[in-house]
């Protein structure tokens, strides 16, 4: 899934992407746009765009709605896939928009088969600010930015709130769904126990939030939140917390490489993994390895 942004936008200049990072189920873009008129185009993929920096008038229309915003940073357009749009307007050079893209049926992965929400639609909406999404957004950015040591379960998580978000306020649904209950499922110790010991089992491995709530037998909509309500952490919190220990384990009592570390705790690069434990921990893995084998010495020396 690598999103619709070349295609639909062929006089933008794309600033940055997700490619490497992989994430499943979102794609997200960085893209500076010039003013002018854009062609017709339908959206293969659900695509949320929120203004970065700059401020324009922007005007689109799709079947026969015209939308008319006068854009500043937060702004938000939220294109259903397989709308089709007849043009859209920039008044002016906008320096960054953030554009997100998800699945073109992006409710099918909150309770897959549900007959409800197999019917949802989502609406066509332009000009409004969501403090959530403009939240769930600063993430993506920062994760893109600067990967950390829970990038993927931490974004599966945002695209399922991202979702959940669309689902209650900007779908068809949103008029006649009830408020949600304000309590909080918790996990029953043995669903939590599996959720715990597949997580320790597997902290070198690629830890998926399906992953996690298939261990705990429930949708991954529901797990995050039950996990959050029972442990006080998300899930990627947890995970990352575990993956932190891990590192300094294995910095500590191996002599793993540190490639073979930011690896093994998931890291595209070893850069990317001293970066993170640097933020973590206020040191770099090399330092923190020569202070533990030294302590390591001096104790077997008592």
């Amino acid at each position: 899934m690598l999103g619709h942004g070349a295609a639909k936008f062929p006089t933008s200049r794309l600033l940055e992407s997700s490619t490497e990072r992989a994430w499943p189920g979102l794609f997200a873009e960085r893209r500076a746009h010039a003013a002018g008129v854009l062609p017709p185009f339908t959206p293969p993929f659900t695509e949320l765009s929120l203004l970065v920096r700059g401020t324009a008038m922007l005007t689109r229309q799709a079947e026969g709605v015209c939308q008319q915003t006068l854009a500043k940073p937060g702004t938000i357009w939220l294109s259903p896939a397989g709308l089709k749009e007849d043009f859209t307007i920039i008044s002016a050079d906008v320096a960054e928009i953030l554009h997100l893209y998800l699945p073109a049926k992006p409710f099918a992965s909150l309770a897959p088969a549900d007959p409800v929400l197999e019917k949802a639609k989502l609406l066509y909406v332009a000009g409004f600010h969501d403090p959530l999404i403009e939240q769930l957004a600063a993430v993506v950015l920062d994760e893109m930015r600067s990967e950390s040591w829970s990038g993927r379960i931490l974004i599966q998580t945002v695209t399922n709130t991202l979702i959940a978000r669309l689902l209650d306020v900007y779908s068809s649904l949103s008029a006649t769904r009830p408020a949600a209950s304000e309590r909080r499922p918790r996990l029953e110790q043995r669903r939590l126990q599996r959720v715990l010991d597949f997580i320790e089992a597997h902290l070198e491995d690629e830890i998926t939030v399906a992953q996690l709530a298939a261990a705990a037998r429930l949708s991954e909509f529901h797990f995050s939140r039950a996990f959050k309500a029972t442990t006080g952490r998300a899930p990627y919190g947890y995970v990352s917390d575990r993956r932190m220990n891990h590192a300094k384990w294995l910095l500590a009592e191996t002599d793993r490489s540190l490639a073979d570390i930011a690896d093994a705790c998931r890291f595209s690069s070893p850069g990317n993994f001293s970066r993170a434990f640097q933020r973590a921990t206020g040191t770099t893995p090399a330092k923190f390895r020569q202070s533990s084998k030294a302590s390591r010495r001096r104790r077997l020396a008592l």
